[in-house]
């Protein structure tokens, strides 16, 4: 595939594991891999990012990595100390076969370590990063989670979303007067306030002892209608021990909100705070004033499936019409939008790259790109601006800062939208109606031989 809008597994892996209380990340796979991810995280949250690795080489390859990744969990072990250790693995441990939960198990027990080791086999040819990242968030409760007393806390898994989204989630549910844990939790570990020394690990994250508890929780709450059964953590606590599910969508749009907040209040057993409802309220007000603005939008929407879901709907609901949008390879997000809502013209893509998102845009004259900063080609080439969202934006600052959830980001959002179809619409304003008006209609009072009419309009 050329340019495809989603990235690795193992990217994904890594994103999820840097949400946990002092983990570190061993990639098993050449240099290169580990290399390539850190970088391209680093360089969306502008944090230092550690990621290990096995260094496999050529012969490793063809006799085996295992002496490899013993040596990296060495390392690591003795350089950082970490918490937990998380083993993903790339396209060349996949593909000669490495068996890295039996490696992690013997290495364990032969050298007596308690730090719990978690692995997750995410072959870059496997999936996108969204795929990567719910697997390695379900084997971190597989492996973790254990029997447990119940207690009145309550789990919340999150997709890949920024920083400052999963603080407002924490605003929400803290407003509710909800004990929670959230997981994988990045706030503070990949926007970190600024300290005068620099720590390897980061102590903040979801604690390792709270997902061990996870079994007793009152319920959970999985931003994620789009994950599969077979890697949502939810489900398996659900199936397993009993744990009370509530799948919700990622509360970006009014709609969308209004189901999390339902969640809460059955959870709780409580209404929201006047406070909340206040915001909701502004919403409204903001969707008010960019309605007239927006009908004039022809979207092409692109990104993690759970987002695209999320910017679909909100979409949808300000008169922003939705022209081209990708989605998963099993297509979930596709069926999950509401069919009465999307014009004939929508096209839902099942794991495109960017070639066809240009082609569908073009065909459904776009006029505004919603997604991650490699979209950014669709302005350069057609014109088209991008709305940045999502991971990762590269040619931006602050994209860890960007807040989209809730009633008071969806108005920030909204006005994202808004103010960039105006100025698109400004840019040329005047040329286009001078042309229009004038120099067309002149054009034509001259092809139709009527000099002196045109005379007295150019005077």
């Amino acid at each position: 595939m050329e340019n495809p809008c989603h990235m690795c597994m193992p990217m994904g892996g890594i994103l999820a594991l840097k949400g946990i209380e002092r983990a570190m990340v061993i990639v098993h796979g050449s240099q290169g891999c580990s290399t390539y991810m850190r970088r391209h995280i680093a360089e969306h949250f502008n944090e230092p990012i550690d990621v290990g690795s096995s260094s496999l080489n050529e012969k490793g390859t063809v006799y085996g990595g295992e002496a490899n990744l013993r040596k990296a969990i060495d390392n690591i072990t003795r350089v950082y100390q970490p918490g937990l250790i998380g083993v993903v693995t790339t396209c060349l441990a996949e593909t000669i076969g490495e068996d890295i939960a039996r490696i992690v198990s013997d290495y364990r027990r032969e050298n007596n370590l308690a730090t719990p080791i978690i692995t997750a086999n995410t072959p870059g040819y496997g999936g996108s990063h969204s795929e990567g990242y719910w697997l390695t968030v379900r084997k971190l409760v597989e492996t973790l989670a254990t029997e447990a007393e119940r207690h009145n806390k309550v789990n919340v898994f999150v997709p890949n979303i920024s920083p400052a989204d999963i603080r407002e989630l924490k605003r929400l549910l803290t407003a509710m007067d909800i004990e929670f844990t959230m997981c994988p939790d990045i706030s503070d570990t990949l926007d970190r306030p600024y300290l005068s020394t620099y720590n390897k690990l980061s102590e903040d994250g979801t604690p390792v002892a709270d997902i061990c508890r996870m079994s007793g929780a009152r319920a959970t709450i999985e931003l994620g209608v789009t994950v599969p059964g077979s890697v949502s953590p939810g489900k398996y606590l659900a199936d397993t021990f009993g744990v009370p599910l509530y799948t919700v969508p990622i509360p970006i749009g009014i709609e969308n909100t209004d189901v999390f907040m339902a969640a809460l209040e059955a959870i709780s057993g409580k209404k929201r705070p006047v406070d909340i409802e206040t915001e909701r309220g502004r919403l409204i007000d903001a969707m008010i004033d960019s309605h007239k603005y927006n009908f004039y939008g022809r979207s092409a929407i692109f990104g993690d499936p759970e987002l695209v879901y999320a910017v679909t709907r909100t979409c949808l609901e300000n008169g922003v019409r939705p022209v081209v949008v990708t989605g998963d390879k099993g297509g979930l997000a596709a069926k999950l939008l509401p069919q009465n809502e999307l014009t004939a013209e929508t096209v839902v893509l099942s794991d495109p790259d960017f070639s066809l998102v240009q082609q569908q845009a073009l065909a459904g004259e776009a006029n505004i790109a919603i997604g991650h900063s490699d979209g950014r080609f669709l302005t350069e080439r057609n014109d088209i601006p991008l709305v940045r969202l999502g991971f990762p934006i590269h040619d931006r600052v602050g994209g860890q800062r960007l807040l989209s959830v809730g009633y008071i980001g969806t108005a920030l959002f909204l006005d994202r939208i808004t103010n960039t179809l105006l100025e698109n619409k400004y840019k040329d304003y005047r040329k286009n109606m001078y042309e229009k008006y004038f120099v067309e209609p002149q054009n034509e009072l001259q092809e139709r031989g009527w000099p002196l009419y045109v005379e007295r309009a150019n005077r």
